[in-house]
């Protein structure tokens, strides 16, 4: 996949996850027609669990605590909250070349976790199994959630990383198809190296470098 020259970062603060749907609908529109450059949106929601029309009834959680809103992204169930960076991205594929989107990202988000001073890691899904896409610690947990979709050559959806989120929330449901999978946060791990946890702001300018946006 060839780089591109401009992608436009674009900062909101939280956004209820229905009103981020409909204008990411109308962004892909716009990229579409050429009206609008690629784009990484950068943003968080209220606690909120999303699940696309795969995910068993059986994964998702018995009592609502939080809404479900079913979704047209790729992957399972997961959740949403504060603490939490949400990074929706509308590129135009076409204009990229061949490669896989997904490991581009992970692959960005990999070295953005290291510019804050975080090992991670990507995994390789074995043939038949439960998608492994994200960003991991080393030792198996995971930090980053990516669901994408891309229709017409455009992507929609994207990543979720995990700074202060509350980590139970994802023990009461089966997160991204995975039974047993132990989420972790930077605030975790940064805790474990005995230091502070990296602002928002930090996190939001190392994403965005790392996935060439501005």
């Amino acid at each position: 996949m060839r780089a591109v020259d401009c992608v436009e970062r674009v900062d909101l603060g939280e956004v209820p996850y229905e009103d981020a749907v409909r204008d990411m609908t109308d962004w892909v529109g716009r990229r579409r027609a050429g009206e609008i450059p690629d784009r990484l949106t950068l943003l968080s929601h209220p606690p909120v669990i999303t699940y696309g029309s795969r995910t068993p009834p059986a994964e998702l959680p018995a009592g609502l605590t939080v809404p479900l809103v079913p979704v047209d992204r790729g992957g399972q169930a997961t959740y949403h909250g504060p603490g939490q960076l949400i990074g929706y991205l509308v590129l135009n594929l076409r204009e990229r070349g061949p490669g896989d989107i997904v490991r581009w990202v992970e692959n960005g988000l990999i070295a953005a976790c290291a510019d804050l001073g975080f090992e991670t890691v990507r995994r390789d899904t074995p043939p038949g199994a439960q998608s492994l896409a994200g960003v991991w610690t080393p030792d198996g947990r995971k930090l980053v959630s990516i669901g994408m979709r891309i229709r017409g050559g455009v992507t929609s959806h994207g990543f979720a990383l995990n700074i202060t989120s509350d980590l139970v929330e994802f023990t009461r449901f089966v997160a991204c198809g995975l039974p047993g999978v132990a989420m972790t946060s930077l605030a975790e791990l940064a805790a474990e190296q005995g230091r502070p946890a990296p602002s928002e702001p930090e996190v939001r300018d190392a994403v965005a470098r790392a996935l060439g946006a501005r």
